[in-house]
């Protein structure tokens, strides 16, 4: 039988958390780009990510890197990871794409 008090790091019901601020806030440039992407990823034209293979992979993250990410870029992560596990692109390939961009940045 599993023992029900294990909880992954990321599982926080029940705990106290401290204050949760109410009011909206506008998101930045970034975000609103990975927001689009999950979505797009996501529909039925393009059907590369599912939102359980999205939860699976924030999950997944280290505690450390977990704690340390914001809401998003936990989510450009997750979205990463499927696509890398799903072989749309090699690690190899997005490490190269940036380092190009990381050069035209710095030009």
């Amino acid at each position: 039988m599993r023992d029900m008090t294990m909880r992954g790091h990321h599982d926080m019901g029940g705990l106290a958390a401290g204050e949760i601020p109410r009011e909206g806030h506008d998101h930045a440039w970034w975000e609103k780009r990975v927001d689009a992407l999950q979505v797009l990823l996501s529909s039925p034209r393009h059907a590369l990510l599912k939102v359980d293979e999205l939860r699976r992979n924030i999950e997944a993250l280290p505690p450390d890197a977990y704690d340390r990410m914001s809401y998003y870029e936990r989510w450009i992560a997750a979205i990463t990871a499927t696509l890398l596990q799903r072989g749309v692109f090699t690690a190899e390939e997005l490490g190269r794409r940036m380092a190009e961009i990381e050069a035209r940045e710095r030009s």
